[in-house]
């Protein structure tokens, strides 16, 4: 036997125990992770349920009130099938858990978490690698907060919503943060709170149907197809929310569909295809939808109408760098609407009282960029030097007599604001930040501007485009 050939059964020894390495380690499955039905189900009701550290296999039914805390060491993981967690009680706690691993069926709604009951609170979990991630159907008074969502993996169009509420009453959703889902969505629900959520990478950020008198406050959406729409939704309040980067050719800040009875303040409306889209809004006889103190800024479009609509009130609000400040469709007026005390930056006349009130009203007018409205692929030119020049001239000597989009009587001649008191970024938000006009006591009681300081340009470097 030569050396090369005693050396054959040491390297086939080698491959041997490779292999059989290999089929161990292939050998532990989600199967071998322990079940943690079994220990909810020995838990008597009212019991602080603290699993031991580890990963332990779903699904799991909570029927009955108890505390399940994973103390941030406990995984369920689903195995790839169906929901993870039940929550079909009243009165049950959930929380430091990570849940992981759903299953990818949109008709039973595969989720981290679903929930058919009341009083229940979800909070502080990790929620990964599920296709939806908090599903509530004919549940209230539930507390959903702190929890970090994400869906599956796949085109934005199949993932499933983030949080999901679904006839559903006196909720409250809070401080959540959202990562590439598909959207949150309030259906047949009213009476909710919508608070200080953070939602990225998504389609919708929120989405109302058939829903009244919620509330939305001081949330950051950014990044999202869509920041907030509501359609059919009366008696709505959103406010001193931040809204962010929604692009693309369907990219709207907030939006109106049939929508009557709302409060819009304090929001902040940035870099959007279109800031605020209104459809048939408010839709109810003698209804009024009121928006007050919102900042529209360097947006495609400050505000898109559909038709030629009426019963809306703008008070007080900032219109600033945006490429096209109005667009009303099929070369209507939106001057059926009320507009008083607004903030223009294109506004050309003067204050010479000083009263923070210009001395002529500020008019809108559409020339040649009707074109761009009336014949829709001409919009890909707008901004152009050929349409701006055109633009220019109209201006100059109209070939017809322009169209008046909105007359404000009494346009803000200058915005009273203050400095931030940290010029920048808020925690855990992306460095949009504006800080001007925020409705603060000294500006209430009429104090002038701070001396030397421009919010205008202010905008701009927080937002990195000097």
């Amino acid at each position: 036997m030569n050396r090369q050939d005693a050396k054959m059964p040491t390297v086939l020894g080698t491959w041997t125990a490779l292999v059989a390495v290999l089929l161990v380690l292939s050998s532990v499955t989600f199967a071998d992770y322990p079940p943690l039905q079994p220990l909810v189900d020995s838990a008597h009701e009212g019991a602080l349920l603290t699993p031991e550290p580890g990963t332990y296999a779903g699904p799991v039914v909570v029927d009955k009130p108890v505390i399940i805390d994973g103390r941030g060491e406990v995984t369920i993981d689903g195995g790839g099938k169906g929901t993870i967690v039940l929550l079909d009680t009243d009165g049950a706690t959930l929380k430091n858990l990570h849940l992981t691993n759903s299953g990818d069926s949109h008709n039973d709604i595969d989720a981290g978490v679903q929930v058919r009951g009341s009083f229940n609170v979800i909070k502080d979990n990790v929620i990964d690698d599920c296709l939806f991630g908090i599903d509530l159907q004919q549940s209230e008074n539930n507390i959903v907060r702190r929890n970090r969502i994400s869906s599956k993996t796949v085109d934005l169009g199949i993932r499933g919503d983030a949080i999901r509420l679904w006839y559903s009453f006196d909720n409250q959703v809070t401080d959540n943060i959202i990562r590439d889902a598909r959207d949150t969505v309030v259906w047949y629900s009213r009476d909710n709170l919508i608070a200080r959520n953070d939602a990225r990478g998504g389609r919708y950020s929120l989405h109302f149907m058939y829903s009244q008198h919620n509330r939305v406050e001081d949330n950051h959406y950014e990044d999202n197809t869509v920041g907030i729409f509501l359609m059919y939704s009366d008696g709505v309040v959103v406010r001193n929310n931040t809204i962010a980067n929604a692009s693309g050719s369907t990219g709207i800040g907030i939006g109106f569909k049939e929508t009557s009875d709302v409060v819009i303040e304090g929001n902040r409306i940035l870099y959007c295809a279109t800031g605020l889209y209104l459809d048939v809004s408010p839709f109810q006889p003698d209804t009024t939808n009121r928006f007050k103190d919102n900042l529209i800024a360097y947006n495609g479009v400050g505000v898109r109408w559909l038709n030629d609509w009426h019963g809306n009130v703008f008070t007080g609000n900032r219109f600033k760098g945006n490429i096209t400040q109005m667009v009303v469709e099929g070369g209507k007026s939106a001057n059926r609407n009320r507009w008083e005390g607004n903030y223009w930056d294109d506004y050309e006349g003067f204050d010479r009282d000083g009263d923070g009130i210009g001395d002529t009203p500020y008019e809108l007018y559409a020339y040649a960029d009707r074109l761009w409205m009336d014949v829709p692929p001409a919009q890909f030119f707008k901004g152009s030097p050929m349409l701006e020049v055109i633009d220019f001239l109209e201006q100059l000597a109209p070939f017809s007599s322009p169209n008046l989009l909105v007359r404000d009587e009494k346009p803000l001649g200058q915005v009273r604001r203050r400095v931030p008191a940290a010029e920048g970024i808020e925690p855990g938000f992306s460095g949009l930040d504006v800080g001007d006009g925020d409705g603060s006591k000294a500006e209430k009681e009429g104090a002038p501007p701070v001396a030397g300081y421009d919010a205008y340009e202010a905008l701009r470097r927080s937002l990195g485009r000097d």
